[in-house]
């Protein structure tokens, strides 16, 4: 049986399906593994949703027992020729580490968790945090997750967790929403997320929401050892991120 969100009016396997989807035309290929970490399912609910996928023409199994987008997905109307969200914000992301001289990367959110799509390691550093391109954390214990969740309505906010905690995996998650609620009006009042070990032993790191570019939510964080971050500091990281994911903005049309 198909549960639909009572929340938010979606169909959840639906979505489930087009996140595989979205993910599939983004990266090219993905795993049962992939898809059961990023969907926050067991691997049998995602390899029945990547099977209907195949069974529907939306996706093939290629090399190593990977997902790839099939033929329906690929079909004259898909638009191919747009660039990724990847290639659309490199240059920004790019302008932002000239700017802070720390590792800097761009986040995704998918549900409750955020997928760091892109980064510049600051390797000038001798003592330095490193890239996490490909590496999915949760949301609420990341600046960048903050920084997104914060832009949502308060409904979706409910939805996502509603459905993140109600699930198998959910049970035995520990997540205070009256403090994450406080933690989101504070980055809403000042424009931007912090996150100080709260990801990482040892972590400082900022970010500053981007809003939504081709159906995703995007950010922009910059992340360094928390032995090197003054408070001094923080209004300089701020000031850029908040700078350049203006200029990012205004040059996509967002």
């Amino acid at each position: 049986m198909i549960r639909k969100d009572a929340g938010q009016g979606r169909v959840e396997a639906v979505h489930r399906a087009l996140v595989l989807l979205k993910i599939m035309g983004k990266e090219g290929s993905l795993s049962v593994t992939e898809a059961a970490a990023v969907l926050d399912v067991n691997p049998s609910t995602a390899q029945r949703l990547l099977a209907t996928l195949v069974g529907d023409g939306f996706a093939v199994q290629g090399a190593g027992k990977r997902y790839e987008p099939g033929p329906e997905f690929l079909g004259p109307g898909a638009a191919r020729n747009v660039p990724p969200l990847r290639e659309k914000l490199r240059p920004y992301l790019e302008r932002l580490f000239e700017r802070v001289g720390e590792t800097v990367h761009v986040a995704t959110l998918i549900g409750t968790e955020i997928r760091h799509l892109d980064g510049v390691e600051a390797t000038h550093h001798a003592l330095r945090f490193g890239l996490r391109t490909g590496v999915t954390l949760p949301a609420h214990r990341t600046s960048a997750g903050k920084a997104m969740l914060a832009d949502l309505p308060a409904d979706d906010l409910d939805a996502r967790y509603h459905v993140a905690l109600s699930g198998a995996r959910g049970r035995g998650k520990e997540i205070d929403l009256a403090v994450l609620r406080e933690q989101l009006e504070r980055t809403r009042r000042r424009g931007f997320a912090t996150n100080f070990e709260e990801s990482e032993s040892g972590v400082a790191a900022f970010a500053v929401a981007l809003g939504t570019i081709d159906g995703e939510r995007a950010a922009f964080s910059l992340a360094m050892p928390v032995a090197r971050c003054s408070r001094s500091d923080i209004p300089k990281f701020a000031r850029q991120l908040i700078g350049t994911a203006s200029e990012a903005r205004e040059a996509l049309g967002l």
